[in-house]
């Protein structure tokens, strides 16, 4: 071997050396970015626990939260198995159902149901000031019953499906603490102390099934967010949020009770925010209270 060609293999040497070096070099920064990353991710996760620790506290009456970070599975929570009366959370998982019984050919969106006096109701929606006799497209109801919070639209789908079929299908949800004892504003039954209930983790669970893609297909959960998406009251966990911010979400309001329930799509993170308070006074203070909690959440998710 002459001289050029040694000189040729040390260079050659000394260059995979370089290669090597820099290769390991990248990948120590890189590992400590990441470990820097998780640790402010730690740090913001710690303020924000605080943060509602202390809203928890200061609010007037009865409150269950969940809050859960999608990106790694973190949860904070506050009374979330405690059952509350759902109110129109309830039509989320009427919603649900109303899908599965689609799928099995139960019913078919496309088909109408006639809108007769009887299922008119007070409350949230517009079918109550639409003639009896007007046919409604079954879509049409459920589209009405979530982005309106239509009572009527959410009683004449119970008709179409029966209170037994909603709550087997929540059973094989998983939703354990949720049921449909009676319909949308049926105040008689109400003073018999018939309800409606739910808790904030089983609406955070309905919830990632939607967000996962994992209710019945991804067609379907598809549909679902979309329709949360579209929701009209934004009184609650969008009040507070920069304009823009997507939110899909659903909201009950009744006597003595005020809700809201959603995923907020922030660009470092989505989180399923889930609110569902028993206020003293007024429902002024405790929408107050969701857009706070709502607004920590989010504000966690820009400090990463």
């Amino acid at each position: 071997m002459n001289t050029r060609q040694k000189s040729a293999i040390l260079i050659f040497v000394f260059c995979l050396s370089l290669c090597a070096a820099f290769a390991g070099y990248r990948f120590i920064s890189y590992a400590h970015r990441q470990g820097v990353i998780l640790a402010n991710r730690k740090a913001a996760w710690v303020e924000l626990k605080n943060e509602l620790n202390s809203e928890v506290g200061s609010y007037k009456g009865k409150a269950g939260i969940v809050v859960k970070d999608l990106r790694t599975g973190w949860k904070v929570s506050f009374n979330e198995d405690q059952s509350f009366p759902s109110a129109s959370l309830v039509k989320i998982p009427i919603m649900a159902a109303s899908f599965k019984a689609a799928q099995e050919g139960k019913i078919n969106l496309d088909d109408s149901m006639i809108l007769k006096g009887s299922y008119k109701v007070p409350g949230s929606g517009i079918l109550k000031n639409v003639p009896a006799g007007t046919p409604v497209k079954v879509s049409r109801l459920m589209e009405l019953m979530v982005t309106e919070s239509d009572n009527t639209a959410a009683n004449m789908l119970i008709d179409l499906l029966g209170f037994n079929y909603i709550n087997d299908y929540s059973r094989h949800l998983g939703l354990e603490e949720t049921n449909l004892s009676r319909k949308m504003m049926d105040f008689r039954h109400r003073r018999r102390g018939v309800e409606n209930y739910t808790t904030p983790e089983d609406m955070a669970y309905i919830l990632e099934k939607i967000y996962r893609k994992q209710l019945l297909n991804d067609g379907a959960s598809q549909e679902c967010l979309n329709l949360l998406i579209c929701q009209r009251y934004n009184d609650r966990l969008p009040a507070k949020l920069p304009i823009g911010t997507k939110v899909a979400h659903k909201t009950g309001l009744e006597r003595n009770v005020c809700h809201d329930v959603g995923i907020i799509f922030a660009q470092k993170g989505d989180l399923i925010v889930c609110v569902l308070t028993k206020h003293l006074s007024t429902s002024r203070q405790s929408k107050e209270f969701i857009a706070k909690v709502a607004l920590s959440a989010y504000n966690y998710s820009q400090k990463i």
